[in-house]
Order: C-alpha cells, then sequence, then structure tokens
C-alpha cells in the first residue's frame, strides 16, 4: 500500500468503529463504566496491598510459629486479671484510664511533628500558636498529676 492509502484505510477504520461504539446497545455505559473503573485501579491496589500486608504475615506466623504455650505466656500481662476467667468479672478501671490518657497525650504530642517540619514556613504566628497548644497540654498534664489519675496504687 502507498502511505498515502495507508493512512486513507486507517482513517475510515478508526471512523467505523467510532460509529459502531456510537450506535451499539448500552455503548455509551461501556465506556463510561470502563473509563470510570480505570481511575479506581489505584484504589483497588492500594486495598489489595494493604490487606496483603496485614494479613500474610499473621496467617505464616500461625502456619510457620511453634505453638508451645505454658504458664508464663498464659498469665497475666498489664491487664492485673487472668486471661481465661469470667468475662463478667469485676476489675480495676484504672489501668483503662491510663491507657486513655496515654492515647490522648500520644496523639497531642503527634500533631507535633507536621509542625516541626513546617516550622520555617508557619512563621511567628504558627510557633506561638503551638506554644498555646502545648501550654494547654501542660496544664491538662498538671492537672491528672495531682488529681491523681496517674497513679497505680
Amino acid at each position: 500500500m502507498l502511505p498515502q492509502q495507508t493512512e486513507n484505510w486507517q482513517y475510515w477504520h478508526l471512523r467505523l468503529r467510532l460509529l459502531y461504539t456510537a450506535t451499539a446497545p448500552g455503548a455509551a455505559s461501556r465506556t463510561e463504566s470502563t473509563m470510570n473503573l480505570d481511575q479506581y485501579l489505584p484504589v483497588l491496589l492500594f486495598i489489595l496491598v494493604g490487606v496483603g500486608v496485614g494479613v500474610v504475615p499473621q496467617v505464616l506466623g500461625r502456619l510457620l510459629g511453634p505453638v508451645r504455650p505454658d504458664s508464663e505466656k498464659n498469665s497475666p500481662y498489664e491487664c492485673g486479671f487472668e486471661a481465661f476467667e469470667d468475662a463478667r468479672m469485676k476489675f480495676d478501671v484504672r489501668y483503662y484510664l491510663v491507657a486513655i490518657l496515654f492515647i490522648l497525650f500520644d496523639l497531642e504530642i503527634a500533631f507535633l511533628f507536621p509542625w516541626a517540619v513546617a516550622l520555617k514556613d508557619v512563621g511567628a504566628l504558627g510557633f506561638w500558636s503551638v506554644m498555646v497548644f502545648l501550654g494547654i497540654l501542660v496544664v491538662g498534664f498538671i492537672y491528672e498529676w495531682k488529681k491523681g489519675a496517674l497513679d497505680w496504687e
């Protein structure tokens, strides 16, 4: 074929293909759904990788890890009560109070990392805003300390 005939053939082939897809039943929904699904492919891959990273090590640990329970492994650890007793037994609520306070202060301190990274960009207003935040945090910590919320006894 000559170059002009090749271009002409490609032109008509493309026109016929467009005409067929435009007049075929459900053509609009097919092309739109294909375009929309292509946009979600990175999200789907992210979910699959996340599930894989979370599930595969646990399955491998269950299949390949040794199972040798002894009295030391089954003893109470940090919670203060036996692990295999009645679930409705009374227990000290101070453990949960300390855990909630730890999570609260841990999350508040986590706000300092982005601030420290962007310290040059936030300027004096950003600096003093975080100082007020830290002041409130310290006042709350002192209040909890004085009330005895951090005492375990």
